[in-house]
């Protein structure tokens, strides 16, 4: 059985490019609708580059922190098109 940070890369490795996930609904994908800050700590400790991060946000569309700055994860998430508020 796969843990729940198991499951939280895993969902976000699929976000597609120019798409994104609330934390939110990451949590609730990965069967704990009540965690998205554990989503956020997650999020938070990963450096791989194959688990695009960046793509998962707040659920009022603002993007939230990035453990790179939020100004790359802002760069990066409309270099891909992404909708932000």
């Amino acid at each position: 059985m796969k843990s729940f940070k198991q499951k939280v890369l895993a969902i976000v490795s699929r976000i597609p490019k120019g798409k994104t996930l609330s934390y939110k609904e990451v949590a609730r994908r990965a069967g704990s609708p009540r965690a998205s800050r554990a989503v956020g700590n997650i999020m938070n400790k990963n450096y791989d580059p194959h688990i695009p991060c960046h793509r998962v946000i707040r659920s009022d569309g603002k993007p939230g922190y990035y453990n790179r700055g939020t100004e790359v994860k802002i760069r990066l998430l409309r270099k891909e098109g992404a909708k932000l508020s």
